[in-house]
């Protein structure tokens, strides 16, 4: 039987990966990692490559996946890239695919896995889940996403100011992933919603990594300066 893996490499410490996830890692001929630009070096294979057994000399493969809004052209990535994926696999050869924080996450791995399902029912895809960057940033901050009968919510970039109103309203905890060049956007939107001055406040970019930025205030206390401007970004405010 062809099998692919799907491996969740977590918010960027390799050390916070799973044993299952290293053993498999260290076990792959093939080694594919998502990329936001031809010839820009992979993000989630920086993690992994302490980890990589370099006597069996894998072979790496770095697949494109623009960042753009276009749909077509997301489209068409994901069927030329799944089908890489899938010839690489029908080669019969032990091929894992990385991903950053975990795969069924606002992953690239999700359009990959509807593809390979769809074109290639052949294939037995295999899952290993990743700690996501909300629960390391959790941790380190020191504070609890959730407790009780609170809610919380997950916003991705590129908001819907509208739609993260309304979410504001009716949850206890928002958490906004990824693009912190969107984050100064929705702090008045907060306090509009009734997320009061002493709300819990905090930020962080890089989690993971040596260039890790993280600051923890109220809501009352964000200025300008607090905010970033990093992709890989975080920010979790808690009604006070």
């Amino acid at each position: 039987m062809y099998e692919l893996t799907c491996v969740g490499c977590g918010p960027g410490d390799p050390e916070l990966l799973t044993v299952k996830a290293v053993k498999t890692i260290q076990n792959a001929e093939i080694i594919v990692c998502p990329t936001s630009k031809e010839g820009k070096p992979s993000i989630v294979y920086s993690i992994i490559e302490p980890l990589v057994d370099k006597s069996k000399k894998p072979e790496v493969v770095n697949l494109v996946f623009p960042m753009v809004k276009e749909k077509d052209t997301l489209e068409n990535s994901w069927i030329q890239n799944s089908q890489v994926i899938a010839e690489k696999v029908l080669s019969g050869k032990k091929v894992v695919y990385l991903t950053v924080g975990d795969p069924y996450l606002y992953s690239t791995w999700i359009y990959i896995d509807r593809e390979l399902h769809t074109k290639h029912p052949e294939i037995k895809i295999n899952v290993i889940p990743g700690i996501v960057s909300m629960f390391t940033f959790a941790s380190k901050v020191g504070i609890s996403l959730a407790e009780g009968a609170e809610t919380m919510a997950v916003i991705p970039s590129c908001y819907d100011l509208s739609r993260v109103k309304e979410t504001a309203r009716n949850c206890d905890t928002m958490i906004f992933l990824k693009d912190g060049r969107y984050f100064d956007q929705v702090i008045s939107l907060l306090k509009e919603a009734g997320f009061p001055d002493s709300s819990i406040f905090a930020i962080g970019q890089d989690i993971g990594t040596d260039q890790e930025i993280i600051k923890k205030l109220t809501l009352g206390q964000v200025t300008k300066d607090t905010m970033t401007t990093k992709y890989f970004s975080i920010m979790v405010v808690k009604r006070g």
